[in-house]
């Protein structure tokens, strides 16, 4: 589940979303590092090879990102907003330990929703938590 940079710059483009210097930052960034950062997390990778790179830019980047369809918001607790990649179907296991997220393959197909006939559904999220198996290599009791 990594997405290709290039393809995602093209996306944009065809979007008719301006390529600045910082935007283009940024998704490389999330390109590169698919462990779904909160925004402090890539302000601070950023900010000293960027050094006139701002929270507010990134967010803002963010959410063009997030509109136009290519980075997807995901909450996985309620206190802590990170950003994925990866727009296709998939689930997330958050670790309680490290506190890493990972991905794994999850489809929910259109028999799955049945219940919510009538319902708009517009984002679909699949959130598991507990310990990952490093930690749990570290911790045999866990």
């Amino acid at each position: 589940m990594n997405p290709e940079y290039d393809k995602i710059v093209e996306r944009l483009r065809d979007a008719d979303v301006r390529l600045s210097h910082h935007r283009l930052a940024i998704l490389r960034y999330l390109c590169e590092n698919t462990v779904h950062p909160t925004a402090d997390q890539i302000y601070s990778s950023l900010h000293e090879s960027e050094p006139t790179l701002s929270k507010t830019t990134v967010y803002n980047n963010l959410n063009t990102f997030i509109n136009a369809g290519i980075l997807r918001l995901i909450t996985i607790e309620n206190n802590e907003t990170r950003y994925d990649i990866d727009v296709e179907d998939h689930g997330h296991f958050r670790c309680d330990v490290c506190g890493k997220v990972y991905d794994f393959p999850f489809r929910i197909g259109d028999e799955d929703t049945e219940a919510l006939e009538g319902y708009l559904i517009k984002d679909r999220n699949v959130y598991f938590t507990g310990i990952c198996p490093g930690c749990r290599k570290k911790d045999p009791e866990k």
